[in-house]
């Protein structure tokens, strides 16, 4: 059994390749960072026995995203399991935060999402089975001023999972996906996106184990914190605007610049 985990150099994403490797997958850890990429390697091969290559890819540019699909087919045909982990945020006033960031961001927390699940889950859905986990946020429920397109991409992780979910529904597939929602993570994040969370922050492997769990669970949406879950239902009762007046300025408190 094969799985790929994008973003795997560290957090999250490491901690979900190492649940997979307990469950006797063979890895293929993707991200950026060759360096912190073979790292990863060498301590998931040290807890668990098995096969894992690392490939870096800026998954930010679409057609290595593509390159990356083919590679993989090529090798190992189709996959079963896919997990859609890599991206990053940013704080901060829309006027000010830096564009050409921001862009990145939605290449990476978006396109890249869209262009492997896509990709894979047409092998996965020829074969009639497959796992494909998308690592989102609660934050997809919400909107988000200071951090609005971080925000804005996460719902759209939400959405599509939410949207091909039905479609493999309503056509009888054993293919699953699964959106992974939750809160504030004691991970990088924070470093790269400008923000020190005020609240106790969950620890990326507590949220990993659920988010795998969940997904061989069948579940659409995992909430790995009763507090992410007590969040989604005031996010369906309360006035939009209400939520942003109340995410501002939890935001504002977040910003370190």
């Amino acid at each position: 059994m094969v799985a790929l985990v994008t973003g795997a150099s560290s957090g999250i994403g490491k901690d979900i390749s190492k649940e997979l490797a307990k469950r006797n997958y063979n890895l293929i850890i993707v991200s950026q960072n060759q360096e912190k990429l073979n790292k990863a390697k060498e301590e998931i091969q040290k807890e668990f026995n098995c096969q894992i290559e690392a490939i870096q890819v800026d998954l930010s540019e679409s057609q290595e995203c593509i390159n990356l699909h083919e590679t993989v087919k090529n090798k190992y045909g189709t996959i079963d399991v896919l997990v859609n982990n890599a991206g990053f945020g940013e704080c901060g006033d829309f006027t000010q935060t830096d564009l050409e960031k921001e862009i990145k961001m939605i290449n990476t927390n978006i396109t890249a999402y869209h262009i492997l699940t896509k990709l894979f889950l047409q092998d996965m859905v020829k074969q009639d089975k497959g796992h494909i986990l998308n690592v989102a946020s609660i934050a997809g429920f919400m909107p988000g001023p200071l951090m609005s397109t971080y925000y804005s991409t996460k719902a759209y992780v939400v959405r599509l999972t939410q949207s091909i979910r039905q479609e493999l529904f309503m056509k009888k597939s054993k293919v699953k996906i699964t959106a992974l929602c939750p809160g504030p993570v004691d991970t990088n994040f924070n470093k790269v996106a400008n923000v020190k969370f005020n609240v106790k922050q969950i620890d990326s492997k507590h949220v990993a184990k659920y988010g795998v769990n969940k997904m061989f669970k069948n579940k659409l949406l995992a909430f790995p914190q009763i507090s992410t879950w007590i969040i989604r239902i005031l996010a369906k009762i309360l006035p939009d605007q209400l939520l942003a007046f109340f995410a501002y300025f939890v935001q504002k408190r977040k910003i370190t610049r």
